[in-house]
């Protein structure tokens, strides 16, 4: 009998995608479904961006440079500049999405069986990433009780051994949409820098933040130069996933050196996605407050509604467009399974139902969030209230079964 790689065996699925047959079921039997499941922004990318697509004048479509365009990288200098964060284009990597980048930054800072310290319910591709390394993924729990908020100092500091290596943060939070304050930002400095870990930083969501408060970046940690690599991507914030344009950003120039042997490797960023991200940054500061005003007021009417239905509690989101809820039910996964399979609410004609991602899938520790969900608030306002009403009828029926 052949056999299978123990890496391909022992890789997650994603709790993101996991339940898509089921909604293609559904849908093939024309119920409409609201998509609560994944973070696919339903705003229009922005038009500078779509007219730098069909205006794109090139008799050849080349390989880019492996670690993308000079003039995006340029461009990108002065996006961040926006944020007190100052970095120069060689500090900046361009990676094939977000994704591309966790994964180089794992395979180019960390031996098979180095420990990466994960606060949990965290991104679920972490945990797969941490596999394609051989890496493993140790987890501090943090808690819906207090909103997510950072595990105290004491427990993460247990967790780290002689094969503790990094610790990997991402603010705003998928999924939880919590935004780490200053304090708990110096309290992961001290960590990091005591024990001299890298940092890896996800702050793809840094747009989306609703506290009000000054944003904090990873980069503005001071002593940390050498130890800090940030994760961004263009997906969210310009509604431009499809592109698959992320980065690597990192003032440790002999870790940028090692990534891009892996950049290399692969040969190039996506070229087209390059050209639709750099006709992005500049010009579009207007899309971008109207966008966030959006999603703020998206996340206001959501949450209210949210934790109206009875038995849902779900601790308001700081940033993002992410939350996670405790239902009342037991089992979860099986609700959303039974969403897709089983229920249907009718009115007018209409056939109806919702997706959600389970959230168990964000968390290492077994046991953990099987009654939890996580919803991404990526729909217009109707659509949110009508997704709302269809959860409140199906628990209602699962719970009278």
């Amino acid at each position: 009998m052949i056999t299978f790689s123990d890496r391909g065996v022992i890789m997650p699925s994603s709790p993101i995608r996991k339940l898509t047959p089921l909604a293609a079921q559904a849908a093939a039997k024309g119920v409409k479904i609201y998509h609560l499941n994944i973070g696919q922004p339903d705003l229009p990318t922005p038009q500078k961006a779509l007219d730098a697509l069909k205006t794109i004048d090139r008799s050849i479509l080349e390989y880019s440079p492996s670690q993308g365009f000079l003039s995006l990288r340029e461009k990108m200098v002065g996006y961040y500049r926006k944020f007190n964060i100052d970095i120069t284009p060689d500090d900046i990597i361009v990676t094939t999405g977000g994704s591309e980048a966790v994964l180089f930054a794992f395979m180019a800072c960390l031996n098979p069986g180095d420990e990466i310290i994960v606060p949990e319910p965290a991104y679920a591709n972490y945990m797969a990433f941490a596999v394609s390394a051989g890496a493993i993924i140790k987890t501090v729990t943090s808690k819906i009780e207090n909103g997510f908020a950072l595990p105290p100092v004491e427990e993460i500091e247990a967790m780290i051994g002689p094969r503790t290596k990094a610790i990997l943060i991402c603010n705003p939070n998928n999924p939880t949409g919590y935004i780490y304050t200053a304090e708990e930002m110096e309290k992961i400095r001290q960590i990091v820098s005591k024990h001299n870990l890298f940092l890896f930083s996800d702050e793809v969501y840094r747009e989306f933040d609703f506290t009000g408060a000054e944003y904090i970046s990873t980069l503005h940690l001071e002593g940390l130069e050498e130890n800090v690599v940030l994760i961004d991507s263009v997906s969210k914030r310009y509604s431009e996933c499809g592109i698959r344009i992320g980065a690597i950003v990192t003032r440790n120039k002999g870790l940028r050196e090692i990534i891009m042997k892996f950049c290399q490797a692969r040969l190039s960023p996506p070229l087209i996605g390059q050209i639709v991200a750099e006709a992005s940054i500049e010009g579009t500061e207007d899309y971008s407050k109207a966008v966030f005003e959006e999603y703020r007021d998206r996340r206001n009417f959501f949450m209210e509604e949210l934790n109206s239905i009875p038995g849902v509690f779900s601790p308001a989101p700081s940033g993002a467009f992410y939350t996670v809820a405790a239902l009342p039910v037991e089992d979860a996964e099986d609700f959303c399974k039974w969403c897709l399979t089983d229920f249907v609410y009718e009115e007018d004609g209409k056939k109806e139902t919702i997706m959600m991602a389970p959230a168990a899938g964000f968390y290492s520790t077994p046991g953990l969030g099987l009654n939890q969900v996580r919803l991404a608030y990526v729909l217009k306002i109707n659509d949110l209230k009508r997704a709302l009403l269809i959860l409140r009828k199906a628990l209602e029926t699962y719970n009278s079964r």
